[in-house]
């Protein structure tokens, strides 16, 4: 062995005999979970083989079979000394120079009228042997039934709670030890309101007698409301990592089975496991799976979903608040929980997990690229910047796509250039590198992604230009046009939608103005105007013909008769005026863009011409084209 590998064992051994014999503290050692037993069954079958074979070779006497006929000549020549005679065998022992004293054989007993004669004729001391066969028989069938029952007792704890035949009612929940979650408020970033609040949660843990004193009581249970993908889940590890306590994860969907009663068991179970490890957390994720609102059944009686929740609403009201056991729980579909499930006492804490804005997007980017080699030319701010309604999960996977970029192509650390690749492929899809569009298609593709972006720099309210590509992407796109915003907006006003419908048409109206001719295309660009344009009209009150009504109702859960309501709630009439409006909005907006592209007709060929060229034109390359030709006179419009 080599010094270095002596080395080794030798720290690794002494770093086992300091975690065993090192002191504890003792809420340390009085909160921590007993240590996972490692045990295979092989184990048992090869200690059994060794001792089997240690007892047949070291410990059992040595005994000689021999034949019948070697039997009478031992027994001619006077080395037998004495023999038990049994209904099949003869068991003696043998003596003489060439023997070993005391050697025992053993033969099976033919049909010899003159045995017994012989061994009275040669003096040879012999008994009768009679055995019972009952035990033997009962041995033959209790020890391997032994066996089988061990085997399968084995096999049903290897598999786990809610596996085995009679472990239907077993929670299936994981249990991390406090120690085995290393997560911490340190890993989450971009949701800073979300962490304070949930750092009461910690302190209520942690230190709970400084509420109590007061009056004041544990919250039962923190519910956490987001889209997918913005770190729920990961700020319920947190908490129980500051906290230092066991947590029990679960998914909502993991309480119903096929067999009614089983999820309401489960549920039992899980609270009961909790209670014996207080002060715990138990998450549930996914909570829409186990907690929708319940609704009348006609067929009588309740469902096994039903009878779950049931169980979950009064083990939430039922346990003591001073047990230490907080339930948190997160789901993206609140509208469609249980009020009952929603009422302070059982979640008294709704906690919004939303969107990161841009300052948290680039929190959220340096905590995902500590292990990342970036380059020099790298901005994360920037990088943020075009990234706007990218949740934790999506700023994850972008890291990790520029990583393996910069990997695909040799290079020592991450650029600005993998970067932006990765956000393209994030966006609009995987790059179609094979895919060959004749001539004609590839003109009409520059000239509507060009169409798109004049229109962006002409109007006052879109964001601006960062990038044209003609290169096809993802299922559909042969093209697109990627705009960057200059800071994050909740609030959109009138004119800014009517920009942004302006620039969704741009490719359109390009398309008319230089080949009079249109193409599928812009299919998906007039869906979303039309989108635009109706919620314009129909739900932000921004039609004068209209007023100030909104005709369209927000989503809610329609589980109960008297929550049902039609999918319109006005009348064919008012119906018809929507639609008049919605069409009339949008061909006012084309009549704008044709406006536009037509006073920008030379800076629309000859982008496109640059575009057909290179595949792809930065943002800056556009303005600057823009700056250099004067807007031509509208009239030919």
């Amino acid at each position: 062995m080599a010094p270095e590998e002596k080395k080794g064992l030798t720290e690794n051994l002494i770093d086992k005999f300091r975690s065993v014999f090192s002191p504890q503290d003792p809420q340390q050692k009085k909160n921590a979970l007993p240590p996972k037993a490692h045990f295979s069954i092989w184990y048992f079958l090869i200690v059994f083989m060794l001792f089997s074979l240690f007892q047949q070779y070291f410990l059992a006497r040595k005994v000689e079979t021999i034949p019948y006929s070697q039997f009478k000549q031992y027994l001619a020549n006077g080395q037998v000394s004495k023999v038990t005679i049994d209904p099949e065998s003869i068991v003696g022992t043998l003596i003489g120079k060439d023997k070993k004293p005391g050697q025992q054989f053993i033969t099976f007993r033919v049909e010899d009228p003159d045995l017994v004669k012989d061994l009275g004729q040669h003096k040879v001391s012999y008994s009768g042997k009679y055995e019972s066969k009952f035990l033997s028989s009962v041995l033959s069938w209790v020890i391997p039934l032994a066996i089988f029952f061990i085997i399968w007792r084995f096999a049903m704890k290897k598999m786990g709670p809610g596996m085995g035949v009679m472990s239907f009612s077993k929670s299936k929940a994981k249990l991390f030890a406090q120690n085995e979650t290393k997560v911490t408020f340190a890993d989450v970033a971009g949701i800073d309101e979300a962490k304070e609040e949930l750092q009461e949660v910690v302190e209520f843990l942690s230190h709970p007698d400084k509420f109590q004193k007061l009056g004041g009581r544990i919250p039962k249970g923190v519910l956490l409301v987001g889209p997918p993908g913005t770190g729920k889940t990961l700020l319920a590890k947190a908490v129980a990592g500051e906290a230092k306590v066991p947590f029990f994860s679960i998914s909502g969907s993991e309480f119903v089975e096929m067999f009614v009663g089983v999820g309401a068991a489960r549920v039992r179970d899980l609270f009961s496991q909790a209670t014996r490890q207080a002060p715990c957390i138990i998450f549930i994720d996914e909570l829409d799976a186990l907690g929708k609102a319940r609704g009348i059944n006609v067929m009588g009686g309740h469902d096994e979903q039903e009878q779950t929740l049931n169980q979950l609403l009064v083990e939430m009201d039922g346990f003591e608040t001073n047990k230490g056991v907080i339930i948190m729980a997160a789901t993206n579909r609140p509208e469609i929980l249980d009020p009952a499930l929603l009422r302070p006492g059982r979640f008294d804490r709704q906690v919004l997990v939303d969107r990161p804005d841009i300052n948290g997007r680039e929190a959220i980017l340096k905590i995902h690229a500590k292990n990342v080699l970036l380059g020099p030319d790298v901005d994360l701010r920037k990088v943020a910047g075009r990234t706007p309604g990218f949740v934790g999960a999506d700023l994850a996977n972008l890291i990790n796509e520029a990583a393996l970029l910069a990997a695909r192509k040799n290079k020592e650390v991450v650029e600005a250039a993998d970067l932006d690749e990765a956000i393209d492929r994030v966006i609009a899809g995987l790059q179609k590198k094979t895919r060959v569009m004749n001539p004609k298609e590839k003109e009409i593709v520059a000239f509507h992604e060009s169409g798109h972006a004049i229109v962006a720099e002409s109007v006052e309210h879109a964001d601006p230009v960062h990038k044209i590509s003609i290169i096809p992407r993802g299922i559909g796109a042969l093209g697109y046009t990627q705009q960057q915003p200059t800071e994050d907006r909740y609030l959109m006003t009138r004119s800014e939608l009517l920009d942004r419908l302006a620039v969704l048409l741009g490719g359109r109206v390009a398309e008319e103005l230089v080949f009079g001719e249109i193409s599928t295309g812009a299919q998906n660009d007039l869906q979303r105007a039309t989108e635009i344009a109706r919620s314009m009209v129909a739900e932000y009150g921004m039609s004068d013909r209209l007023g100030l009504v909104t005709y369209e109702r927000p989503r809610q859960a329609m589980f109960l008769p008297e929550n049902y309501s039609p999918a319109k709630s006005y009348s064919e009439e008012k119906a018809a005026q929507i639609d008049e409006e919605v069409a009339l909005l949008v061909e006012e907006t084309h009549k704008r863009v044709h406006g536009i592209l037509a006073s920008r007709r030379k800076v629309l060929e000859e982008l496109a011409g640059l575009v057909s060229k290179e595949e792809m034109v930065q943002g800056e390359e556009l303005r600057k084209m823009l700056e250099k030709s004067p807007v031509e006179s509208q009239s030919q419009a």
